[in-house]
């Protein structure tokens, strides 16, 4: 009766979340779902004490909890929705041997978070010229939180940053839970840098975010690999959508997958998890600067300031990265 207790609470906590984030009904009536089917398993555990009444009991509850587990299932994911602006339009690209052309490149105008004028354009990079990788943490609760996103770099100058989030309808707000019921899907938000790093380190005020950029170690070769793996999950995601997971397919977890395009990519990690802690189990494993200890490193990549120095300056990479006199003698 313990391990029938323990399997009723876990599958009634399961689909009371299910029918609560259940995307195809109202508010009200998805909340009074969750609500009746807590009360079920706790009916058929009472009904499960008594001999006489356990195996009806337990058939009921298995019946329809098998129904909840079917509709969930049958969700499939879309790219018709109403979407928030911010992720309304989808980028992709096209390629001609080692030149790559990405199209919908977001570079939103802000005058504040949610007060902007969308803008796009098409650039192409040329695979041969890529220089590096960055790696941005945005931290906005705490020190194990974070999100996580990566920025190409080409001949030195140029950037093109590639932000892996949940893809929200108007009106839908982001849930941790959520992600987990098949609630959002999968996006690659595609931009500027000044668009994808500024507006969290220049105009995000509730709560505000602290933002450090750190460039990656490795092999040309690997961030070519790397680039190419970001340009065919973002063309697949046009065709194919697919739903956000904020376990598996998160910031932290699917740039994780892409990196196993290289034969030397970090092993999987419980740091992967609690995203804040990347920067640290990266340098852990030699893919950041380790001439200096971390703590010196990591009061380095801290841009905020330098980032609303820059506003929206043309020169924004450039100035996000120029470090002080006084941090480059420490």
């Amino acid at each position: 009766m313990v391990l029938v207790a323990l399997l009723l609470a876990s599958s009634a906590a399961w689909a009371a979340l299910a029918l609560l984030y259940y995307d195809h009904l109202a508010g009200g009536t998805r909340a009074a779902l969750a609500v009746a089917f807590t009360v079920l398993a706790a009916a058929t555990l009472g009904a499960a004490l008594r001999r006489a009444w356990r195996a009806r009991a337990l058939t009921l509850y298995g019946l329809l909890f098998a129904a909840v587990l079917a509709a969930w299932s049958a969700l499939r994911p879309a790219n018709d929705r109403d979407w928030i602006a911010e992720v309304a339009r989808l980028s992709f690209a096209t390629r001609d041997g080692p030149l790559i052309t990405v199209h919908n490149i977001r570079n939103f105008h802000y005058r504040s978070e949610t007060d902007f004028t969308p803008a796009y354009y098409d650039r192409t990079f040329d695979l041969r010229r890529l220089s590096g990788v960055d790696l941005i943490a945005s931290y906005w609760m705490g020190a194990a939180i974070a999100h996580i996103f990566l920025s190409f770099e080409f001949d030195g100058h140029e950037h093109l940053a590639i932000s892996i989030e949940a893809r929200r309808a108007r009106g839908e707000p982001y849930s941790s839970l959520g992600g987990f019921f098949r609630r959002f899907e999968l996006v690659y938000v595609v931009g500027d840098e000044r668009d994808l790093i500024g507006v969290r380190t220049n105009y995000r005020r509730d709560p505000p975010e602290q933002v450090y950029l750190y460039r990656l170690r490795g092999a040309v070769a690997d961030g070519q690999r790397l680039f190419l793996a970001y340009i065919g999950a973002l063309n697949r995601l046009v065709e194919h959508p697919e739903f956000y997971n904020s376990l598996t397919s998160n910031c932290t977890g699917s740039i994780w997958e892409l990196s196993r395009v290289n034969p030397d990519h970090p092993p999987y990690s419980w740091q992967l998890l609690l995203s804040g802690y990347v920067p640290a189990y990266l340098y852990e494993h030699g893919r950041l600067d380790t001439s200096i200890p971390f703590a010196t490193l990591e009061a380095r990549a801290h841009i905020n300031t330098r980032a609303a120095a820059a506003g929206d300056d043309a020169d924004f990479s450039a100035r996000i990265r120029a470090l002080p006199r006084a941090a480059v003698a420490k």
